[in-house]
């Protein structure tokens, strides 16, 4: 009987607990609610943050807010070319969702000025800093898009004389071994002597591909080095190298599946659109049901100051670009399950929405919030239901 009356209490402890709990799973639930509007209403949130914190020049981002450990970054070419890339990824997920908007049009008109006047300028920082190659393939796909948004002839032919300008410069940085790094830590050489690095080769080719649909001459040679160099990276169980310096080590933490979540959308998804058969639906969905199941080795990253530090040596700033790629990956697959994945993605974004609508993943001078919103606004555009993509 005593422990009957011992026991009577703690039971209905546990019951209530347990009635909490469900209320409380209730409630995470139906705050993760994933429709068309919900997506809307934040790509609108993301949208309002770019037209607020635009520069005065028309550019995006900036060189303020350091911290105490900063990435290598030598001055001032690195900046130029931060702010580039940046501007053109602003440019590029606000033309793909306010493009008709008339609030937006002053302020895409001001980022096309600013690209079309200084892209055409950037060269690499020093010998062993090539940030430039970002901004190049970024800059060609904010171009592409723009060319959807104006109707002047003279300013078409502008824009696509750069674009073949920019295409030129990708011939003019890529590695020797096929491909673009971002830094040259060998030789230093004019032609740059540092290795392929996966994702940027797929950065690259999906600029490319874009610069080709917009009727831009595209070196075949240059492509097929970037095509093998992806390929010599590639694990058989479609994980991706970092870069091809790290060949003898391809079990190392950041060449396994959870090191390379980041990167492995965008370069399947570039070896696709090249035409590579392998790359299929079927490969696309185990890819991306490894990217959202394992999403926390790249989210316990996220917001960390320290670039490689967590598990797997992933960095913050692989998170926001990861998940753009795998939007395009979506988009690509042709299956009925089409749908799904664009929820799952949905959920994993929108609950990471700052309060004053940007993403962000790594602390970054001033560059941060901008390509974080820019990468989710891409991303979510992808995953609204078709009826609302017009």
């Amino acid at each position: 009987m005593n422990l009957i009356r011992l026991l009577i209490p703690a039971l209905g402890i546990i019951f209530c607990l347990t009635i909490f709990s469900i209320l409380q799973l209730t409630a995470a639930e139906k705050s993760t609610l994933i429709t068309g509007d919900s997506i809307e209403s934040s790509i609108q949130a993301g949208c309002s943050f770019l037209k607020e914190n635009q520069n005065l020049d028309g550019s995006w981002g900036s060189a303020r807010q350091t911290k105490g450990l900063n990435v290598f970054a030598p001055v001032p070419g690195s900046h130029r070319a931060f702010r580039l890339a940046v501007t053109a990824l602003s440019i590029s997920a606000l033309v793909e969702n306010k493009g008709d908007d008339s609030n937006y049009q002053n302020s895409i008109n001001r980022g096309k000025s600013y690209l079309l006047k200084k892209l055409p300028l950037l060269r690499r920082a020093s010998p062993m800093a090539l940030y430039n190659v970002w901004a190049h393939c970024y800059g060609i796909q904010a171009l592409h898009r723009l060319l959807g948004f104006i109707s002047n002839e003279k300013e078409e032919r502008e824009i696509k004389l750069i674009m073949a300008q920019q295409v030129s410069m990708l011939e003019k940085y890529e590695s020797i071994d096929g491909g673009w790094g971002y830094y040259d830590f060998n030789a230093q050489t004019k032609q740059p002597s540092g290795s392929s690095i996966s994702f940027v080769n797929a950065t690259g080719l999906v600029a490319l591909k874009e610069a080709e649909k917009s009727g831009v001459m595209i070196p075949r040679k240059l492509i097929q080095r970037a095509i093998s160099a992806i390929i010599r990276q590639r694990l058989p169980d479609h994980s991706y190298l970092y870069g091809e310096y790290l060949k003898y080590q391809p079990r190392r933490g950041i060449n396994r599946p959870a090191g390379s979540l980041g990167r492995t959308q965008a370069c399947n998804y570039a070896l696709q659109i090249w035409g590579d058969e392998s790359i299929n639906d079927e490969v696309h969905k185990l890819c991306l049901n490894r990217l959202i199941n394992r999403n926390g080795w790249l989210d316990v990253a996220r917001k960390r100051p320290i670039p490689h530090e967590s598990w797997f040596a992933v960095a913050g700033y692989f998170f926001y670009y990861g998940h753009m790629y795998a939007s395009l990956c979506i988009d690509a697959l042709s299956s009925p399950d089409k749908r799904e994945y664009q929820l799952k993605l949905s959920k994993v974004l929108i609950p990471l929405q700052e309060k004053d609508g940007s993403w962000w993943d790594f602390p970054f001078y001033d560059y941060h919030k901008q390509y974080g919103t820019s990468m989710a606004l891409l991303s979510l555009r992808r995953c609204l239901p078709i009826s609302m993509h017009d």
